[in-house]
């Protein structure tokens, strides 16, 4: 008897270990979920690219082994962007991004051929069912900033401008429309048709120009030097001519531009890992999503010393206002160079004006490039 019991146990002992060596884990690992992204220029431009970087590496911190993250530097033309799109596609990656605007073509070429990736690209316009696009209210920042330089009595402004698209345009405007409040709140009087001049680098980055058209604006007296490529050198020339600066992108005056007194910058980290979430989650839809202060994606660099605590307080009780929601950036009334009313009083310029602008508000001097 006990010879049978022993044999019947082994037996059902036998057969519950070789369920438990078959059987998957109780928790088996989940697949990570692979994104690509495709870089302008190098990680370390200090500029855009920088930005982008610096939203990656957020974006890897908070999902951690839910995501696996390659990325390529460099991809400049529309051909580089394209084969680099379409090999992260080959490769089966689920989401790949372009993060500058000559990547939205050559997307959404790639996107047409693979239509089970998702793609997302940054500051364009073109979508498909599985390509949405991406772009933060630096505007908002611009406002503010402009603002800023206003309270403290600048009224001469010099704007080193890099390329005549809408991103850039909407960006001058909101930093002049943001001057002349803080003129008139400060009580500065000022010429109303010429707060800010615009000359333009024709190019996001070109240290040797940026530095001349600075100290050329430097030269004709103008108080305060705007850049806008994505790199300080403007702003470390108008420091060296002894004149305040505003940065863009990325904190200046973490790059040598000493008297910046703030910088706009792009925070991509909260974008990058809300969208990647919603694919971990099965939610993603081909959104054109366009985010502020609100949702993270805005900054404002480290106030200069030269910045009053009563100007500073100002400034960020705006921002407080934005980042709830309230965006008063471009609310209206908003007339263009020539006096004409674009935007009405009570209104705001909608999304659709915003990402397709291609004028100047009055106060800017200066047109754009043919």
């Amino acid at each position: 008897m006990r010879l049978k019991r022993f044999s019947a146990l082994s037996l059902v002992l036998l057969s519950l270990c070789l369920l438990a060596v078959g059987a998957p884990p109780a928790q088996a690992a989940a697949k990570k979920v692979r994104v690509a992204f495709v870089l302008l220029e190098s990680i370390n431009d200090q500029g855009w690219t920088t930005a982008h970087h610096d939203g990656i590496e957020y974006m890897k911190k908070q999902l951690g082994d839910k995501v696996e993250v390659s990325f390529t530097e460099n991809a400049l033309s529309p051909a580089d962007a394209e084969r680099v799109i379409r090999n992260y596609a080959r490769q089966g990656y689920d989401l790949v991004f372009g993060t500058t605007f000559t990547h939205m073509e050559p997307m959404f070429k790639v996107a047409g051929e693979f239509p089970q990736v998702k793609f997302m690209h940054c500051s364009g316009f073109k979508t498909r069912p599985n390509m949405g696009t991406y772009m933060v209210r630096i505007e908002q920042g611009e406002y503010l900033a402009g603002y800023l330089a206003g309270l403290m009595g600048y009224r001469n402004v010099g704007t080193v401008a890099t390329q005549p698209i809408p991103e850039v345009v909407r960006g001058i405007n909101a930093f002049t429309l943001g001057l002349v409040r803080g003129l008139t709140e400060s009580k500065t009087s000022f010429d109303a048709g010429k707060v800010n001049t615009i000359v333009w680098l024709k190019s996001w980055r070109d240290a040797v120009n940026e530095t001349t058209l600075a100290e050329v604006l430097a030269a004709k007296k103008h108080d305060l030097i705007r850049q806008m490529a994505d790199t300080a050198d403007s702003s470390k020339a108008a420091c060296m001519k002894g004149v305040a600066a505003v940065g863009y992108g990325t904190d200046a005056a973490k790059y040598g531009a000493s008297c910046a007194l703030t910088s706009t910058t792009f925070v991509w980290g909260p974008v990058y890992a809300g969208i990647v979430n919603r694919v971990i989650a099965g939610t993603w839809k081909n959104d054109e999503l366009f985010t502020g202060f609100e949702g993270g994606g805005v900054g404002l660099a480290p106030f200069g010393k030269a910045v009053p605590k009563a100007v500073a307080g100002k400034v960020l009780a705006l921002k407080a206002r934005m980042a709830k929601g309230e965006d008063m950036s471009f609310a209206g009334p908003i007339a263009d160079q020539a006096g004409v009313l674009r935007v009405k009083k009570g209104d705001k310029a909608s999304d659709k004006e915003l990402l397709s602008m291609r004028w100047f508000v009055k106060g800017v001097s200066g047109s754009l490039p043919e």
